[in-house]
């Protein structure tokens, strides 16, 4: 199956960016599924998406700079059974048709596969119009929507794979460019809702998504050099969220550390709080993040260097 994974995609799919991974993803999608759909919002490029649209021009709608249609035609087409994926940049996927997510997908349950291309701070050069630092806050807190955020390029395939045999509408969070780090090289088990232990560690526990996978891992190897254990979990769904998981290291860890590409308000951060609530005894928490302000726009790397995100 094209999302299981080997050393050559895994490879591939880094160097080209979670963006035309899912171009080439589309592709198979495509060949292998009679009623699937894709629509976007004039994105069919930078979604990687122009040899799916020229091949399979019967599966795919342009919808043009028009997210609240955009939604809504996605809706319709569920409505008829059609596997739907929509896409465009996270913060027009999200916030500039949240009403139409709210209503159409929330509260009338049709069921839709919205994937936010380069959200974070990737096109910080572009200004916080651009970037997409409150998208896992906005659709968290509407209920029937699920939220995924994958590790890296061979995660989102997988978290595409099986959003489309979810039961719920599902919101796919796109983070990092082109030479997108890889943190798994071979093939693993993925599960919505299930976080996944990458580093055991007996001091401390990082949690982490998206992006931040990566750079946890690499400073949980830089505490081992100063002597301090850290655990290190994917958490890819923040909603549901793996319960689990906080009671298992509550009673493991003395310092829980969140990190993401996020503010530290209403994404992964309160995620871990609002879990560590329901528990008589928990450690305290770092949230490592965006702040809650915008401040002016830069490079990718610049903007990751000014909040610690590496």
């Amino acid at each position: 199956m094209f999302s299981k994974l080997n050393n050559k995609n895994t490879l591939l799919w880094s160097r080209i960016g979670s963006r035309a991974t899912f171009g080439l993803l589309a592709l198979e999608l495509g060949k292998n599924i009679d009623d699937i759909m894709i629509l976007t919002s004039d994105v069919s490029t930078s979604a990687g998406l122009d040899r799916f649209r020229k091949t399979y021009s019967d599966k795919f709608l342009e919808i043009g700079i028009a997210e609240q249609n955009l939604i809504g035609i996605a809706a319709g087409l569920a409505s008829e059974n059609y596997k739907v994926i929509t896409t465009t940049f996270a913060p027009f996927q999200t916030m500039r048709c949240c009403e139409q997510i709210k209503v159409n997908l929330g509260y009338m349950k049709q069921k839709v596969c919205m994937i936010g291309l380069a959200s974070g701070l990737n096109l910080g050069t572009l200004g916080y119009t651009h970037c997409s630092i409150e998208d896992l806050s906005v659709m968290r807190s509407i209920p029937n929507i699920t939220v995924i955020s994958p590790a890296d390029c061979g995660e989102t395939v997988k978290a595409i794979c099986s959003s489309l045999k979810h039961n719920e509408s599902v919101y796919i969070r796109l983070t990092g460019g082109a030479n997108n780090p890889i943190v798994y090289s071979d093939d693993y088990n993925f599960e919505i809702g299930k976080s996944i232990k990458l580093k055991k560690g007996n001091d401390i526990t990082i949690f982490s998504t998206g992006t931040m996978v990566y750079e946890s891992l690499q400073a949980a190897n830089n505490l081992d050099k100063e002597g301090i254990s850290a655990s290190v979990i994917n958490v890819h769904t923040l909603k549901p969220f793996d319960n689990e998981i906080i009671e298992e290291m509550s009673n493991k860890s003395k310092l829980f550390v969140t990190v993401e590409e996020h503010n530290v308000i209403g994404g992964l951060s309160s995620v871990i709080a609002e879990a560590k609530s329901e528990l008589i005894n928990s450690p305290p928490q770092l949230s490592i993040g965006i702040p809650d302000q915008y401040s002016e726009g830069g490079e990718y790397q610049y903007l990751k260097n000014k909040y610690g995100l590496n």
